[in-house]
């Protein structure tokens, strides 16, 4: 199965593949070795790529999580093949602009203001969540419709944080 994962914006492919109980990784079509193992029930992974170890910690749902990997941040949609070839058949559109906490964290600023135009990847805020400071991005370009929190303000995981009204896709040139 070929999955799409977009890390901070970059999209990268990745095919797992089970053969006679082994299962075979490939990033970007080249074939790595990976050893993947849950640690605790509540998201650690030891994770061994290339011969290189990580500590990471997931939180977060299927398709949209936060990794920390050696306490950095990284925000991270995955799409399945089936999915993305859905979305193409909807003209592209992805989900519904709306920028939700996936931690537990105090906004310290606000980067943006309503009716501000965001590009895909531009910081919205800061959240500070286990004394770091995280860079909350737009999920995709258009117009900063709500903002629902203020700076100073506590929030738990899956907070609604801001809405985005999504750029129109690729209107055609007149």
């Amino acid at each position: 199965m070929k999955y799409f994962v977009d890390v901070d914006g970059k999209v990268l492919e990745v095919e797992l593949v089970e053969r006679l109980g082994e299962l075979e990784v490939r990033l970007d079509g080249r074939a790595i070795d990976v050893d993947y193992r849950e640690a605790d029930r509540l998201g650690q992974v030891a994770l061994g790529m290339d011969g290189l170890s990580f500590a990471v910690s997931i939180e977060g749902g299927a398709h949209r999580c936060t990794v920390n990997v050696a306490g950095q941040l990284h925000s991270v949609e995955i799409e399945d093949e089936r999915e993305r070839a859905a979305h193409a058949a909807d003209g592209g559109r992805r989900g519904s602009g709306e920028v939700k906490s996936v931690m537990p964290g105090v906004v310290l600023k606000l980067l943006t203001a309503v009716g501000d135009t965001v590009e895909k990847g531009q910081a919205l805020l800061i959240l500070e969540a286990m004394k770091m400071q995280n860079e909350i991005a737009a999920p995709c370009s258009g117009e900063v419709a709500v903002i629902r929190v203020e700076e100073g303000q506590a929030v738990s995981s899956g907070t609604l944080l801001v809405v985005l009204k999504s750029a129109p896709q690729d209107a055609p040139a007149s």
